[in-house]
């Protein structure tokens, strides 16, 4: 449960295990996806609170167990992201351990579904993302004191499933949990004055983009070639080896293009109408959408649910096109400065990005759904474009790629800035609920675990028994 830090001056202490709670728990699970050469060599193990280490088995929840190892491990990951133990205790420590279990245990419980072709395709992932950190693939095994990459990826798979079974458990748990805006304005009122949290600078964006215009001959091009790996593949090529090699989707390439999906999934109508007109084992014709070309493979159907596989084409943008959609936006961008339109009458009528151009070009902040960026957390090819805009300025054109390599030409203005505030309950309401709405889903964990501790075996031994939890391990 990522919940985005904002700057306070001061916070009263409900708000305060709110941002412990959730930066505890989110920083030992990223902490496992980088890895630097400075923290290869063994660690001195680290102790707290000067208790005896314990060899071996130190607690057991369900069918799982933790070793003592386990403890200097998360203290080493956390490390090599760079993050401070210092306050950091070994029973804190253990307590999110015995955390992590009892998900994994309640999902296997609750029959939750994670099936190893998901975890192939997150081992692919981190596999790429810690190579590129450390350099090669041998580096990474010796990091994890494995004898051989069979070794490696079995151990690895065990892991990345124990995280998948949590992730899926948390989010069951807090699915269903809503918040009212009269629980947001009660949260808000028990706030006291003086404790009040205190947000950063911000600032909102609006932007105007023109989309080089792809020719037919381009097009034909790709769809030749998607026919040709369909050809390929139903001759006994493997359909994940072609997206590994040739997608152009990087959210998929690394792992064969797989994804699971359902009809709720955020993913555009013309590939959800696809997909979920195919039979288990059929490949579509190649289709587009706003991402380029694609064509799918459904692996399996399971009652509303899709494993399917994809790639991703795009056809090639010519320069011709590409200084005819630059052109385009610079007359626009004159036609602006002259008032014979606003910025935001522009938008609506010229951009190309259907995101934004219903809004007069407004950004929406991803990680907030609202349309304020926090100076201090803005994107840094963002604040790099707007950092020197004043006021209703615009930008000169700006040459823009995506994931996928497509590029674009864009106008950028900044329409409002917001200066550093002590939190105002009508200004920053979404903030507010998100806090609010953060507090109700840790209650809702912590009566799960109440619940799920009285009626899990657990047990753990030595001096850890005297360890003070949050949550009643010792079942005393």
């Amino acid at each position: 449960m990522p919940l985005k830090k904002i700057q306070m001056k001061s916070v009263n202490s409900r708000i305060a295990v709110i941002f412990f709670v959730l930066l505890f728990s989110s920083t030992i699970t990223r902490a496992q996806e980088i890895i630097k050469d400075s923290v290869i060599a063994p660690v001195k193990k680290i102790q707290s609170n000067e208790r005896q280490k314990i060899d071996g088995i130190i607690a057991t929840v369900g069918e799982y167990i933790i070793l003592d190892s386990d403890i200097d491990k998360s203290y080493l990951e956390i490390s090599s992201q760079g993050g401070s133990i210092k306050d950091i205790t070994r029973c804190q420590m253990l307590g999110k351990l015995l955390e992590d279990k009892l998900y994994a245990h309640q999902a296997i419980q609750d029959s939750v579904k994670v099936t190893d072709a998901e975890v192939k395709g997150m081992m692919e992932e981190r596999l790429n993302y810690m190579v590129g950190q450390i350099g090669s693939l041998d580096k990474v095994i010796s990091y994890y004191n494995k004898s051989s990459e069979e070794e490696f990826r079995s151990y690895f798979f065990d892991i990345l499933k124990e995280q998948k079974l949590t992730s899926e458990m948390q989010k069951k748990i807090i699915g269903d949990v809503e918040i009212t805006p009269e629980e947001v304005r009660n949260f808000f009122k028990t706030i006291p004055k003086g404790e009040l949290p205190v947000f950063g600078a911000e600032m909102e964006v609006a932007q105007i983009v023109t989309t080089p215009k792809v020719s037919a001959a381009e097009k034909q091009k790709v769809i030749d070639r998607l026919n040709g790996f369909k050809k390929e593949i139903q001759e006994g090529s493997s359909f994940a080896t072609k997206a590994v090699l040739y997608s152009q989707d990087p959210g998929s390439r690394s792992n064969g293009g797989f994804y699971k999906m359902n009809r709720k999934t955020a993913f555009v109508k013309e590939f959800k109408d696809v997909a979920f007109s195919l039979q288990e084992g059929e490949i579509s014709a190649p289709f587009e959408t706003d991402f380029g070309f694609h064509i799918i493979y459904v692996e399996k159907i399971k009652g509303q649910e899709l494993e399917l596989r994809h790639i991703l084409l795009t056809p090639t943008v010519t320069e011709e096109a590409l200084n005819e959609a630059k052109e385009k936006i610079t007359l626009i961008r004159k036609r602006i400065e002259d008032k014979e339109l606003t910025f935001e009458e522009a938008a609506r009528k010229f951009s190309d990005e259907k995101e934004t151009k219903t809004n007069g070009g407004a950004l929406i902040n991803p990680k907030t759904q609202d349309t304020r960026f926090e100076l201090t957390k803005m994107d840094p090819s963002l604040y790099s474009q707007v950092s020197n805009l004043k006021d209703n300025n615009i930008s000169e054109p700006v040459i823009d790629m995506d994931e996928q390599g497509r590029k674009s030409y864009k106008l950028i203005t900044v329409t409002n800035r917001i200066n550093e505030h002590t939190a105002d309950y009508a200004t920053d309401y979404i903030k507010i609920k998100e806090l609010a709405l953060k507090e109700k889903q840790i209650r809702a964990i912590g009566k799960w675990f109440d619940e799920k501790i009285k009626e899990t075996y657990i047990k753990i031994l030595g001096d850890y028994r005297d360890c003070e939890f949050t949550n009643n391990w010792v079942k005393k």
